[in-house]
């Protein structure tokens, strides 16, 4: 979806080629056979120290801390940004005091130097919020995907 983004935002035609997961995608772009990918740092990391790849850009709207010298998208592609994340969600019936404590525990983890510095080893940048901050978040995510989506025209099978 982040290159759909990409096309959506310049007009570069791009052939989108599916895979069944990042692994076989990445050994791919490894072995020359697909030209670029638009990965996660994660994944693609240890290859891009080891000098296996070239960064190109990355999604995020700023640069990352483990790759300073990388440009962002957004540095060519003025409003660019795509990113994952991940958070903490629960049933809606889980009790407010509950919530409140796990989300207080998580955040206290998340302030963690030691767990922040992991966090960042794989090109992921902590923040903590509060679950109606969350939930704001997640309604601008929702909106912003769907318009990429049905921009691309692609189908759930």
């Amino acid at each position: 979806m982040y290159g759909e983004v990409f096309k959506m935002m310049t007009g570069v035609e791009m052939l989108h080629v599916p895979y069944r997961g990042g692994g076989p995608a990445l050994t791919d772009l490894l072995a020359g056979q697909v030209s670029i990918m638009f990965d996660t740092l994660a994944t693609s990391i240890e290859h891009i120290r080891a000098g296996k790849l070239r960064a190109l850009a990355v999604t995020s709207a700023a640069r990352s801390d483990v790759l300073p010298d990388t440009s962002t998208v957004g540095d060519f592609v003025p409003g660019y940004e795509a990113s994952s994340w991940q958070g903490v969600g629960g049933p809606r019936s889980t009790l407010r005091r509950l919530s409140r404590s796990s989300t207080g525990e998580i955040n206290a983890v998340l302030a963690d130097p030691k767990i922040r510095g992991r966090i960042a080893d794989f090109g992921y940048t902590v923040f903590a919020s509060s679950p109606a901050d969350f939930r704001v978040f997640i309604a601008a995510h929702t909106q912003k995907w769907a318009e990429v989506i049905k921009f691309s025209g692609a189908k759930a099978y």
